[in-house]
Protein backbone atom coordinates (compact mmCIF):
# COMPACT_ATOMS: atom_id res chain seq x y z
CA UNK A 1 0.00 0.00 0.00
CA UNK A 2 1.05 3.41 -0.81
CA UNK A 3 2.61 5.45 2.27
CA UNK A 4 0.37 8.39 4.04
CA UNK A 5 3.34 11.05 3.49
CA UNK A 6 3.36 10.32 -0.51
CA UNK A 7 -0.60 10.56 -0.18
CA UNK A 8 -0.69 13.54 1.09
CA UNK A 9 2.19 15.02 -1.05
CA UNK A 10 0.41 14.17 -3.95
CA UNK A 11 -2.87 15.47 -2.63
CA UNK A 12 -1.04 19.02 -2.41
CA UNK A 13 0.50 18.49 -5.79
CA UNK A 14 -2.95 18.41 -7.35
CA UNK A 15 -4.76 20.92 -5.79
CA UNK A 16 -1.61 22.61 -6.48
CA UNK A 17 -2.14 22.13 -9.91
CA UNK A 18 -5.64 23.17 -9.95
CA UNK A 19 -5.03 26.43 -8.06
CA UNK A 20 -1.71 26.76 -11.19
CA UNK A 21 -4.44 26.34 -13.89
CA UNK A 22 -6.68 29.18 -12.32
CA UNK A 23 -3.95 31.86 -12.15
CA UNK A 24 -3.03 30.80 -15.74
CA UNK A 25 -7.50 31.21 -16.41
CA UNK A 26 -6.92 34.73 -15.07
CA UNK A 27 -4.51 36.46 -16.47
CA UNK A 28 -4.64 35.28 -20.15
CA UNK A 29 -8.82 35.75 -20.12
CA UNK A 30 -10.29 38.33 -22.15
CA UNK A 31 -13.79 39.06 -20.83
CA UNK A 32 -14.16 40.88 -17.44
CA UNK A 33 -16.76 38.70 -16.32
CA UNK A 34 -13.70 36.08 -16.48
CA UNK A 35 -10.24 38.12 -15.95
CA UNK A 36 -12.00 40.20 -12.81
CA UNK A 37 -15.28 38.75 -11.46
CA UNK A 38 -13.47 35.06 -11.64
CA UNK A 39 -16.67 33.37 -12.89
CA UNK A 40 -14.42 30.21 -14.05
CA UNK A 41 -13.26 26.97 -11.95
CA UNK A 42 -10.56 24.03 -12.53
CA UNK A 43 -11.02 20.32 -11.82
CA UNK A 44 -9.35 17.47 -11.86
CA UNK A 45 -11.32 14.40 -13.08
CA UNK A 46 -9.96 11.06 -12.98
CA UNK A 47 -10.75 8.46 -15.52
CA UNK A 48 -14.09 7.00 -13.37
CA UNK A 49 -15.51 10.46 -13.73
CA UNK A 50 -14.88 11.20 -10.17
CA UNK A 51 -13.79 14.60 -8.86
CA UNK A 52 -10.15 14.42 -7.42
CA UNK A 53 -9.01 18.37 -6.80
CA UNK A 54 -10.00 21.00 -7.52
CA UNK A 55 -9.26 24.94 -6.83
CA UNK A 56 -11.45 27.25 -4.49
CA UNK A 57 -13.58 29.18 -7.37
CA UNK A 58 -17.60 28.62 -8.49
CA UNK A 59 -18.85 25.39 -6.07
CA UNK A 60 -21.95 25.09 -8.41
CA UNK A 61 -19.80 24.45 -11.79
CA UNK A 62 -17.29 22.21 -9.79
CA UNK A 63 -20.20 20.34 -8.07
CA UNK A 64 -21.72 19.55 -11.68
CA UNK A 65 -18.26 18.56 -13.75
CA UNK A 66 -18.15 14.97 -12.98
CA UNK A 67 -21.78 14.72 -14.53
CA UNK A 68 -20.26 16.48 -17.69
CA UNK A 69 -17.66 13.86 -17.92
CA UNK A 70 -19.59 10.98 -18.22
CA UNK A 71 -21.62 12.76 -20.42
CA UNK A 72 -18.66 13.58 -22.63
CA UNK A 73 -17.09 9.74 -21.88
CA UNK A 74 -20.50 8.42 -23.09
CA UNK A 75 -20.37 9.77 -26.34
CA UNK A 76 -16.37 9.48 -26.40
CA UNK A 77 -16.01 6.31 -24.95
CA UNK A 78 -12.41 6.22 -26.21
CA UNK A 79 -10.74 9.60 -26.49
CA UNK A 80 -7.86 10.78 -28.37
CA UNK A 81 -4.66 11.81 -26.15
CA UNK A 82 -3.94 15.18 -28.44
CA UNK A 83 -7.61 16.43 -28.48
CA UNK A 84 -9.60 19.02 -26.73
CA UNK A 85 -13.22 18.09 -26.30
CA UNK A 86 -15.88 20.79 -25.54
CA UNK A 87 -19.68 20.70 -24.34
CA UNK A 88 -22.12 23.63 -22.65
CA UNK A 89 -25.42 21.63 -22.82
CA UNK A 90 -27.34 21.40 -19.68
CA UNK A 91 -28.88 18.21 -20.77
CA UNK A 92 -25.46 16.66 -20.90
CA UNK A 93 -23.69 17.27 -18.14
CA UNK A 94 -23.55 21.31 -18.41
CA UNK A 95 -25.22 23.60 -16.09
CA UNK A 96 -26.30 26.25 -18.14
CA UNK A 97 -25.81 27.45 -21.65
CA UNK A 98 -23.34 30.65 -21.11
CA UNK A 99 -20.73 27.99 -19.13
CA UNK A 100 -18.80 26.30 -21.62
CA UNK A 101 -16.10 23.27 -20.33
CA UNK A 102 -13.39 22.29 -22.02
CA UNK A 103 -11.51 18.74 -21.40
CA UNK A 104 -8.10 17.80 -22.20
CA UNK A 105 -7.35 14.04 -21.75
CA UNK A 106 -4.06 13.29 -19.45
CA UNK A 107 -2.64 9.89 -20.49
CA UNK A 108 -0.08 7.25 -19.30
CA UNK A 109 1.11 4.38 -21.31
CA UNK A 110 -1.72 4.64 -23.64
CA UNK A 111 -4.26 4.70 -21.09
CA UNK A 112 -6.35 7.16 -20.06
CA UNK A 113 -5.92 8.27 -16.46
CA UNK A 114 -7.51 11.97 -15.87
CA UNK A 115 -9.45 15.21 -17.46
CA UNK A 116 -8.03 18.49 -17.21
CA UNK A 117 -11.73 20.44 -16.96
CA UNK A 118 -12.32 24.17 -16.88
CA UNK A 119 -15.58 25.53 -16.92
CA UNK A 120 -16.01 29.41 -17.52
CA UNK A 121 -18.76 31.44 -18.09
CA UNK A 122 -18.80 33.33 -21.53
CA UNK A 123 -20.14 37.24 -21.30
CA UNK A 124 -22.60 36.01 -24.83
CA UNK A 125 -23.24 32.74 -26.18
CA UNK A 126 -25.90 33.94 -28.50
CA UNK A 127 -29.75 33.71 -28.18
CA UNK A 128 -32.33 36.08 -28.09
CA UNK A 129 -30.76 38.89 -25.94
CA UNK A 130 -27.69 39.67 -25.17
CA UNK A 131 -25.62 39.04 -21.80
CA UNK A 132 -26.82 35.00 -22.41
CA UNK A 133 -29.41 35.43 -19.71
CA UNK A 134 -33.13 36.02 -21.34
CA UNK A 135 -35.90 36.22 -18.64
CA UNK A 136 -38.04 35.78 -21.95
CA UNK A 137 -37.32 32.29 -22.90
CA UNK A 138 -39.95 29.66 -22.55
CA UNK A 139 -37.28 26.88 -24.17
CA UNK A 140 -33.64 26.28 -24.34
CA UNK A 141 -33.28 27.24 -28.19
CA UNK A 142 -34.57 31.24 -27.10
CA UNK A 143 -31.01 31.04 -24.73
CA UNK A 144 -28.23 30.91 -26.91
CA UNK A 145 -26.08 28.42 -28.84
CA UNK A 146 -26.40 24.82 -27.40
CA UNK A 147 -23.14 22.79 -27.73
CA UNK A 148 -23.27 18.56 -27.17
CA UNK A 149 -19.78 16.86 -26.37
CA UNK A 150 -17.56 17.28 -29.14
CA UNK A 151 -13.84 17.39 -30.48
CA UNK A 152 -12.43 20.84 -30.59
CA UNK A 153 -9.45 19.50 -32.54
CA UNK A 154 -8.79 16.66 -34.47
CA UNK A 155 -5.43 15.25 -34.36
CA UNK A 156 -4.67 18.04 -32.13
CA UNK A 157 -5.26 20.18 -34.98
CA UNK A 158 -8.17 23.30 -33.70
CA UNK A 159 -10.97 22.93 -36.37
CA UNK A 160 -11.17 26.46 -37.49
CA UNK A 161 -14.16 25.46 -39.35
CA UNK A 162 -15.97 24.61 -35.73
CA UNK A 163 -14.41 27.39 -33.91
CA UNK A 164 -15.87 29.73 -36.81
CA UNK A 165 -18.90 28.51 -36.80
CA UNK A 166 -19.27 29.01 -32.48
CA UNK A 167 -18.07 32.38 -33.04
CA UNK A 168 -20.25 33.45 -35.86
CA UNK A 169 -22.96 33.04 -33.07
CA UNK A 170 -22.30 35.06 -30.19
CA UNK A 171 -22.07 38.77 -29.81
CA UNK A 172 -19.12 39.25 -29.32
CA UNK A 173 -16.65 36.89 -31.07
CA UNK A 174 -12.92 38.47 -29.90
CA UNK A 175 -13.93 37.96 -26.57
CA UNK A 176 -15.52 34.42 -27.51
CA UNK A 177 -12.35 33.74 -28.98
CA UNK A 178 -9.94 34.79 -26.40
CA UNK A 179 -11.71 33.38 -23.48
CA UNK A 180 -12.16 30.31 -24.97
CA UNK A 181 -8.03 30.06 -25.96
CA UNK A 182 -7.67 31.27 -21.94
CA UNK A 183 -9.71 28.54 -21.11
CA UNK A 184 -7.86 25.64 -23.95
CA UNK A 185 -4.31 27.13 -22.59
CA UNK A 186 -5.10 26.40 -19.19
CA UNK A 187 -6.53 22.79 -19.37
CA UNK A 188 -3.27 22.11 -21.38
CA UNK A 189 -1.44 23.53 -18.07
CA UNK A 190 -3.26 21.20 -16.10
CA UNK A 191 -2.05 18.56 -18.92
CA UNK A 192 1.69 19.71 -18.81
CA UNK A 193 1.86 19.28 -14.88
CA UNK A 194 -0.37 16.32 -14.43
CA UNK A 195 1.95 14.22 -16.81
CA UNK A 196 4.93 15.65 -14.99
CA UNK A 197 3.89 14.17 -11.79
CA UNK A 198 2.76 10.58 -13.58
CA UNK A 199 6.58 10.94 -14.60
CA UNK A 200 7.97 11.77 -11.50
CA UNK A 201 6.09 8.89 -9.37
CA UNK A 202 3.94 6.59 -11.66
CA UNK A 203 0.93 5.83 -12.95
CA UNK A 204 0.16 2.93 -10.86
CA UNK A 205 1.15 4.74 -7.67
CA UNK A 206 -1.08 8.10 -8.72
CA UNK A 207 -3.71 5.85 -9.12
CA UNK A 208 -3.46 4.59 -5.89
CA UNK A 209 -3.04 7.54 -4.27
CA UNK A 210 -5.78 8.60 -5.20
CA UNK A 211 -7.86 6.00 -4.09
CA UNK A 212 -6.37 6.89 -0.85
CA UNK A 213 -7.44 10.52 -1.28
CA UNK A 214 -10.99 9.63 -1.54
CA UNK A 215 -11.53 7.34 1.24
CA UNK A 216 -9.82 9.76 3.90
CA UNK A 217 -12.57 12.13 2.66
CA UNK A 218 -15.20 9.68 2.78
CA UNK A 219 -13.86 8.37 6.20
CA UNK A 220 -13.61 12.18 7.30
CA UNK A 221 -16.98 13.33 6.02
CA UNK A 222 -18.86 10.14 7.67
CA UNK A 223 -16.88 11.11 11.07
CA UNK A 224 -18.86 14.47 11.20
CA UNK A 225 -22.40 13.30 9.64
CA UNK A 226 -22.05 10.35 12.43
CA UNK A 227 -22.36 13.58 14.68
CA UNK A 228 -25.71 15.18 13.81
CA UNK A 229 -28.96 13.83 15.14
CA UNK A 230 -30.80 10.78 13.47
CA UNK A 231 -33.96 11.42 12.19
CA UNK A 232 -35.96 12.60 9.38
CA UNK A 233 -36.49 16.71 8.65
CA UNK A 234 -38.00 18.90 5.98
CA UNK A 235 -37.40 22.31 4.74
CA UNK A 236 -38.41 24.77 2.56
CA UNK A 237 -37.43 27.61 -0.01
CA UNK A 238 -39.29 30.02 -1.63
CA UNK A 239 -38.48 31.75 -5.12
CA UNK A 240 -40.38 35.08 -6.20
CA UNK A 241 -41.57 33.88 -9.48
CA UNK A 242 -40.63 32.72 -12.95
CA UNK A 243 -41.12 35.71 -14.96
CA UNK A 244 -44.31 34.77 -16.39
CA UNK A 245 -47.47 33.50 -14.57
CA UNK A 246 -45.88 31.69 -11.49
CA UNK A 247 -45.05 33.23 -8.34
CA UNK A 248 -44.01 31.77 -4.73
CA UNK A 249 -42.76 28.70 -6.46
CA UNK A 250 -40.95 26.35 -3.19
CA UNK A 251 -38.33 23.98 -3.25
CA UNK A 252 -38.69 20.86 -0.84
CA UNK A 253 -36.50 19.24 1.22
CA UNK A 254 -37.08 15.98 2.79
CA UNK A 255 -33.84 14.95 4.66
CA UNK A 256 -33.00 12.08 6.41
CA UNK A 257 -30.37 11.52 8.61
CA UNK A 258 -29.23 8.06 9.63
CA UNK A 259 -26.11 7.21 11.08
CA UNK A 260 -22.81 8.43 8.99
CA UNK A 261 -25.47 8.55 5.69
CA UNK A 262 -27.78 11.62 4.54
CA UNK A 263 -30.06 10.73 1.97
CA UNK A 264 -31.95 14.20 0.34
CA UNK A 265 -35.23 13.82 -1.27
CA UNK A 266 -36.61 16.66 -3.58
CA UNK A 267 -39.13 14.84 -5.53
CA UNK A 268 -41.91 17.10 -3.56
CA UNK A 269 -40.53 20.60 -5.19
CA UNK A 270 -43.37 22.37 -7.50
CA UNK A 271 -43.39 21.75 -11.00
CA UNK A 272 -41.37 22.51 -13.41
CA UNK A 273 -42.07 26.36 -15.12
CA UNK A 274 -42.16 28.72 -18.00
CA UNK A 275 -39.40 30.69 -17.37
CA UNK A 276 -35.06 30.18 -16.93
CA UNK A 277 -35.16 29.13 -13.38
CA UNK A 278 -35.47 25.60 -14.15
CA UNK A 279 -32.60 23.46 -12.79
CA UNK A 280 -30.72 20.95 -15.26
CA UNK A 281 -30.24 17.58 -13.21
CA UNK A 282 -26.25 18.15 -13.34
CA UNK A 283 -26.82 21.36 -11.76
CA UNK A 284 -29.14 20.15 -9.19
CA UNK A 285 -26.63 17.66 -7.99
CA UNK A 286 -24.33 20.38 -7.37
CA UNK A 287 -26.44 22.41 -5.59
CA UNK A 288 -27.44 19.46 -3.00
CA UNK A 289 -23.42 18.87 -2.78
CA UNK A 290 -22.86 22.31 -1.97
CA UNK A 291 -25.63 22.61 1.09
CA UNK A 292 -23.66 18.86 2.58
CA UNK A 293 -20.33 20.24 1.91
CA UNK A 294 -21.24 23.65 3.67
CA UNK A 295 -22.20 21.78 6.81
CA UNK A 296 -18.50 19.65 7.12
CA UNK A 297 -15.71 21.22 8.23
CA UNK A 298 -13.74 23.77 6.25
CA UNK A 299 -10.97 21.73 5.63
CA UNK A 300 -11.68 18.62 4.60
CA UNK A 301 -10.77 17.78 0.97
CA UNK A 302 -13.47 18.51 -1.32
CA UNK A 303 -13.35 15.41 -3.58
CA UNK A 304 -15.27 12.79 -4.88
CA UNK A 305 -15.34 10.36 -1.18
CA UNK A 306 -16.59 13.65 0.78
CA UNK A 307 -19.76 13.04 -0.77
CA UNK A 308 -19.97 9.24 -0.92
CA UNK A 309 -22.53 9.43 2.43
CA UNK A 310 -24.69 11.71 0.37
CA UNK A 311 -28.08 10.21 -1.87
CA UNK A 312 -29.72 12.49 -4.08
CA UNK A 313 -33.61 11.62 -4.97
CA UNK A 314 -35.27 13.90 -7.77
CA UNK A 315 -38.39 13.95 -10.09
CA UNK A 316 -37.86 14.85 -13.31
CA UNK A 317 -40.79 17.60 -14.26
CA UNK A 318 -40.19 19.30 -11.45
CA UNK A 319 -38.44 22.77 -10.57
CA UNK A 320 -35.43 20.89 -9.82
CA UNK A 321 -35.17 18.60 -12.84
CA UNK A 322 -36.73 20.44 -15.58
CA UNK A 323 -37.40 18.13 -18.87
CA UNK A 324 -35.36 18.51 -22.02
CA UNK A 325 -35.93 21.48 -23.63
CA UNK A 326 -37.12 23.88 -20.55
CA UNK A 327 -35.26 26.58 -20.00
CA UNK A 328 -32.66 26.88 -17.63
CA UNK A 329 -29.79 30.03 -17.85
CA UNK A 330 -30.71 31.12 -14.41
CA UNK A 331 -30.41 27.98 -12.68
CA UNK A 332 -26.65 27.69 -11.59
CA UNK A 333 -27.71 30.75 -9.05
CA UNK A 334 -31.77 30.20 -8.86
CA UNK A 335 -32.74 27.82 -8.07
CA UNK A 336 -29.75 26.81 -6.36
CA UNK A 337 -29.68 28.83 -3.76
CA UNK A 338 -32.89 28.04 -2.75
CA UNK A 339 -32.62 24.37 -3.02
CA UNK A 340 -29.20 24.76 -0.70
CA UNK A 341 -31.27 27.06 1.42
CA UNK A 342 -34.03 24.31 1.91
CA UNK A 343 -31.55 21.18 2.49
CA UNK A 344 -29.70 23.76 5.05
CA UNK A 345 -32.77 24.66 6.76
CA UNK A 346 -33.68 21.10 7.43
CA UNK A 347 -30.56 19.84 8.61
CA UNK A 348 -30.54 22.67 10.96
CA UNK A 349 -32.77 20.44 13.39
CA UNK A 350 -29.76 18.13 12.63
CA UNK A 351 -27.18 19.99 13.38
CA UNK A 352 -27.75 23.71 14.38
CA UNK A 353 -23.94 24.82 15.46
CA UNK A 354 -23.12 23.75 11.47
CA UNK A 355 -26.03 25.57 9.61
CA UNK A 356 -25.86 29.32 8.77
CA UNK A 357 -28.48 31.81 7.63
CA UNK A 358 -28.91 32.48 3.97
CA UNK A 359 -27.47 33.92 1.51
CA UNK A 360 -28.35 36.92 -0.18
CA UNK A 361 -29.90 35.94 -4.11
CA UNK A 362 -28.60 36.98 -7.34
CA UNK A 363 -29.80 40.04 -9.11
CA UNK A 364 -27.65 40.56 -12.28
CA UNK A 365 -27.91 43.20 -14.08
CA UNK A 366 -26.48 43.24 -18.22
CA UNK A 367 -26.36 46.32 -20.35
CA UNK A 368 -25.36 46.20 -23.82
CA UNK A 369 -24.50 49.97 -25.59
CA UNK A 370 -21.96 51.56 -27.52
CA UNK A 371 -18.93 53.54 -25.87
CA UNK A 372 -18.28 57.13 -27.37
CA UNK A 373 -14.52 56.65 -26.40
CA UNK A 374 -14.18 54.18 -28.74
CA UNK A 375 -17.17 53.73 -30.79
CA UNK A 376 -17.61 49.90 -29.95
CA UNK A 377 -20.25 47.60 -28.93
CA UNK A 378 -19.89 46.37 -25.26
CA UNK A 379 -21.81 44.02 -23.06
CA UNK A 380 -21.25 44.49 -19.17
CA UNK A 381 -22.15 42.01 -16.58
CA UNK A 382 -22.89 43.62 -12.98
CA UNK A 383 -21.13 41.58 -10.30
CA UNK A 384 -21.02 44.91 -7.97
CA UNK A 385 -23.24 45.27 -4.79
CA UNK A 386 -23.30 41.91 -4.13
CA UNK A 387 -25.32 40.66 -1.54
CA UNK A 388 -24.55 39.61 2.20
CA UNK A 389 -23.48 36.04 3.76
CA UNK A 390 -25.77 34.53 6.36
CA UNK A 391 -24.69 34.93 10.07
CA UNK A 392 -23.48 31.59 11.99
CA UNK A 393 -22.66 30.11 15.22
CA UNK A 394 -19.21 31.46 14.55
CA UNK A 395 -20.51 35.41 14.41
CA UNK A 396 -21.92 37.68 11.93
CA UNK A 397 -22.71 36.91 8.14
CA UNK A 398 -19.48 38.21 5.68
CA UNK A 399 -21.16 41.73 4.04
CA UNK A 400 -21.65 41.83 0.68
CA UNK A 401 -20.03 38.57 -0.26
CA UNK A 402 -22.42 37.61 -2.76
CA UNK A 403 -24.36 34.33 -3.14
CA UNK A 404 -24.73 30.87 -1.85
CA UNK A 405 -24.56 29.02 -5.58
CA UNK A 406 -20.19 30.76 -5.85
CA UNK A 407 -19.73 31.13 -1.66
CA UNK A 408 -17.24 34.25 -2.16
CA UNK A 409 -15.80 32.56 -5.61
CA UNK A 410 -17.02 35.21 -7.62
CA UNK A 411 -15.63 38.97 -6.99
CA UNK A 412 -16.73 42.35 -8.02
CA UNK A 413 -13.40 43.45 -9.30
CA UNK A 414 -11.82 47.34 -9.07
CA UNK A 415 -14.46 50.00 -9.48
CA UNK A 416 -11.32 51.88 -11.18
CA UNK A 417 -10.85 48.71 -13.83
CA UNK A 418 -14.50 48.73 -14.49
CA UNK A 419 -14.54 52.64 -15.21
CA UNK A 420 -11.70 52.68 -17.39
CA UNK A 421 -13.08 49.82 -19.44
CA UNK A 422 -16.79 50.93 -20.26
CA UNK A 423 -18.69 53.92 -19.60
CA UNK A 424 -20.02 54.07 -16.57
CA UNK A 425 -18.97 55.69 -13.82
CA UNK A 426 -19.48 54.64 -9.85
CA UNK A 427 -20.95 57.21 -7.75
CA UNK A 428 -21.50 55.06 -4.78
CA UNK A 429 -20.53 51.86 -3.76
CA UNK A 430 -20.79 51.17 0.04
CA UNK A 431 -22.94 48.91 2.58
CA UNK A 432 -26.77 49.36 2.63
CA UNK A 433 -27.50 50.08 6.04
CA UNK A 434 -30.35 48.03 7.37
CA UNK A 435 -30.32 45.33 5.07
CA UNK A 436 -28.80 42.41 7.65
CA UNK A 437 -30.97 40.07 8.96
CA UNK A 438 -31.59 40.43 12.95
CA UNK A 439 -30.15 37.32 14.80
CA UNK A 440 -27.97 35.95 17.98
CA UNK A 441 -25.85 36.60 15.02
CA UNK A 442 -26.49 38.93 12.34
CA UNK A 443 -26.74 38.48 8.53
CA UNK A 444 -23.77 40.46 6.67
CA UNK A 445 -25.21 43.67 4.68
CA UNK A 446 -25.91 43.97 1.50
CA UNK A 447 -24.71 47.10 -0.97
CA UNK A 448 -25.41 50.61 -1.97
CA UNK A 449 -24.65 51.51 -5.34
CA UNK A 450 -25.29 54.40 -7.82
CA UNK A 451 -24.24 53.72 -11.41
CA UNK A 452 -23.79 56.25 -13.99
CA UNK A 453 -24.52 55.31 -17.19
CA UNK A 454 -22.83 57.14 -20.12
CA UNK A 455 -22.89 55.53 -23.41
CA UNK A 456 -23.19 56.80 -26.76
CA UNK A 457 -27.20 57.01 -26.88
CA UNK A 458 -28.85 54.60 -25.21
CA UNK A 459 -28.25 51.64 -23.64
CA UNK A 460 -30.08 48.49 -22.89
CA UNK A 461 -30.44 46.47 -20.12
CA UNK A 462 -31.20 42.62 -18.86
CA UNK A 463 -32.32 42.09 -15.28
CA UNK A 464 -32.25 38.41 -14.31
CA UNK A 465 -32.32 37.31 -10.97
CA UNK A 466 -34.40 36.71 -7.54
CA UNK A 467 -34.73 38.26 -4.54
CA UNK A 468 -36.94 41.39 -4.51
CA UNK A 469 -39.76 39.30 -2.82
CA UNK A 470 -38.22 37.15 -0.67
CA UNK A 471 -35.00 38.02 1.11
CA UNK A 472 -32.35 35.75 2.28
CA UNK A 473 -33.75 33.10 5.03
CA UNK A 474 -33.36 33.75 8.49
CA UNK A 475 -32.95 30.20 10.44
CA UNK A 476 -32.98 29.00 13.83
CA UNK A 477 -34.79 32.48 15.00
CA UNK A 478 -32.67 34.63 13.45
CA UNK A 479 -34.56 37.16 10.62
CA UNK A 480 -34.83 37.30 7.25
CA UNK A 481 -32.12 39.65 4.92
CA UNK A 482 -33.90 42.55 3.55
CA UNK A 483 -35.21 42.03 -0.04
CA UNK A 484 -33.16 43.92 -3.70
CA UNK A 485 -34.72 46.86 -4.47
CA UNK A 486 -33.47 48.49 -7.75
CA UNK A 487 -34.22 51.64 -9.92
CA UNK A 488 -33.69 53.35 -12.75
CA UNK A 489 -33.34 57.55 -12.61
CA UNK A 490 -33.49 58.53 -16.15
CA UNK A 491 -31.99 62.22 -16.56
CA UNK A 492 -35.37 63.67 -17.97
CA UNK A 493 -37.82 61.25 -16.18
CA UNK A 494 -39.79 59.92 -13.79
CA UNK A 495 -38.07 57.02 -11.60
CA UNK A 496 -38.45 53.07 -12.78
CA UNK A 497 -38.80 50.81 -10.45
CA UNK A 498 -36.78 47.32 -12.39
CA UNK A 499 -38.62 44.35 -12.27
CA UNK A 500 -36.13 40.99 -11.64
CA UNK A 501 -37.05 39.34 -14.42
CA UNK A 502 -37.00 41.63 -18.05
CA UNK A 503 -35.14 42.49 -21.09
CA UNK A 504 -34.43 45.64 -23.48
CA UNK A 505 -34.86 48.21 -21.05
CA UNK A 506 -34.23 51.65 -22.54
CA UNK A 507 -31.31 53.30 -20.58
CA UNK A 508 -30.81 56.96 -21.27
CA UNK A 509 -27.53 57.80 -21.33
CA UNK A 510 -27.23 60.11 -18.06
CA UNK A 511 -29.49 57.66 -16.24
CA UNK A 512 -28.46 56.34 -12.54
CA UNK A 513 -28.69 52.70 -11.67
CA UNK A 514 -29.58 52.72 -7.69
CA UNK A 515 -29.18 49.26 -6.68
CA UNK A 516 -30.15 48.69 -3.09
CA UNK A 517 -29.16 44.64 -2.46
CA UNK A 518 -30.29 42.26 0.12
CA UNK A 519 -28.62 41.53 3.26
CA UNK A 520 -28.04 37.99 4.64
CA UNK A 521 -30.48 35.84 7.38
CA UNK A 522 -29.68 36.06 10.63
CA UNK A 523 -28.39 32.96 12.70
CA UNK A 524 -30.65 32.56 16.48
CA UNK A 525 -32.81 34.65 17.97
CA UNK A 526 -32.27 38.46 18.24
CA UNK A 527 -32.53 38.61 21.88
CA UNK A 528 -29.29 36.96 22.61
CA UNK A 529 -27.11 39.35 20.42
CA UNK A 530 -24.52 40.50 22.53
CA UNK A 531 -25.27 43.91 23.76
CA UNK A 532 -21.41 45.60 22.41
CA UNK A 533 -22.05 43.93 19.30
CA UNK A 534 -25.53 45.68 18.59
CA UNK A 535 -24.06 48.88 20.26
CA UNK A 536 -22.08 48.41 17.32
CA UNK A 537 -24.64 47.44 14.54
CA UNK A 538 -25.90 50.91 15.40
CA UNK A 539 -22.91 52.88 14.86
CA UNK A 540 -22.39 51.17 11.82
CA UNK A 541 -25.50 52.30 10.54
CA UNK A 542 -25.52 55.88 11.75
CA UNK A 543 -21.99 56.27 9.88
CA UNK A 544 -23.38 54.78 6.67
CA UNK A 545 -26.79 56.87 7.41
Amino acid sequence: MIDPITVAVLQNRLNAIAEEMGEAMLRTAYSQILNSSRDFSIALIDRHCRLVAQADHIPVHVGAMSWAAKALTARFPDPAPNDVYLLNDPYRGGSHLPDLTVFVPIFADGRLLFWSVNRAHHSDIGGATHGAYNPAATEIWHEGLRIPPMRLTENGVLREDLLEMLALNVRHPRDFRGDLAAQIGAAKLGHQRLTAVIAEFGPEALEEAVEAMLDAAERHARSIVSTWKDGVYDGEAVLDDDGFDKTNIVVRAHVTKQGSDVTVDLTESDPQVTGFINSSHANTQSAVAIAFAFLLDPDITKNEGAFRPLKVILKEGTIVWAREGAPVTMCTSHCSNEIIEAIVVALAQACPERAMGGWGRRLRIALSGADPRTGRRFIWHMFQARPGGGGSSSGDGYSTIGEWHSAGGIKFGSIEVAESRFPLVFETHEYRPGSAGDGQFRGGYGGDMRLRVETDGPALANTAGEGTVHGARGILGGHDGAPHDYTLLPPNGPARKLKNKEINVPVPSGSVIHVLSGGGGGWGDPARRDPASRARDDSEINQAG
